[in-house]
């Protein structure tokens, strides 16, 4: 009998522990969007409001301009490509109604942290957890992380996301092919106008 027991619950922890990799920290369902953000895509939990807008200035001017603030929502990210303009127009003003104390369409990390330290919380827009990475990043942190690890085989990469990734880094190969090969080309015909062509 404590045999069983005993097996029973290595096999339960067994099983618990292959269910996810997942290393994201726990945050509550009710917390904020910008701590949702921060544990899905950047995987911290605790941080300050000077971190965070540092690490959301993404040209390090120390001011967020309107496409850092789109881009920290994932308005920039393939998953969002069908929000149209008018919605993204009505954010940046929603945005910058909220942070932008001075109204210069920018927002220096003070107005920032006044913003926070007055009780403010940047909203849920409705985007997302905010996919700002590029795919690899993107790819790594929301899918690898989640069902693979560094045991995985390649043929154990059968998820629709797995093959999609792939998909595109084939596409990308092939595209460096063609641009090698044209290079080697001392006369890119396709790149003569047809009136200059000699037509045989």
């Amino acid at each position: 009998m404590q045999y069983a027991i005993l097996a029973a619950a290595s096999l339960l922890t067994t099983a618990l522990a292959h269910g996810t990799h997942d290393p994201r920290p726990v945050v509550p369902d009710n917390a904020n969007w910008m701590t949702k953000h921060m544990a899905e895509e950047h995987h911290i939990a605790d941080f300050d409001p000077s971190s965070f807008f540092t690490l959301h200035d993404f040209n390090g001017n120390g001011r967020w301009e309107v496409d850092e603030m789109l881009r920290t929502y994932g308005l920039m990210d393939e998953s969002n490509k069908d929000v149209p303009a008018s919605k993204r127009d009505e954010y940046q003003r929603q945005l910058l109604q909220l942070l932008d104390q001075n109204r210069d369409g920018i927002v220096s990390r003070n107005e920032f942290n006044t913003f926070i330290a007055n009780g403010g919380t940047l909203p849920d827009l409705g985007t997302g957890p905010g996919h700002h990475g590029d795919d690899e990043y993107e790819y790594e942190i929301h899918h690898w992380e989640r069902y693979h690890d560094e045991n995985t085989r390649l043929e154990d990469l059968t998820h629709p996301e797995d093959i999609e990734h792939f998909r595109k880094h084939d596409l990308m190969e092939e595209a460096e092919e063609k641009l090698e090969a044209l290079e080697r080309m001392t006369i890119v015909s396709a790149n003569i106008p047809a009136k200059f062509r000699r037509s045989n």
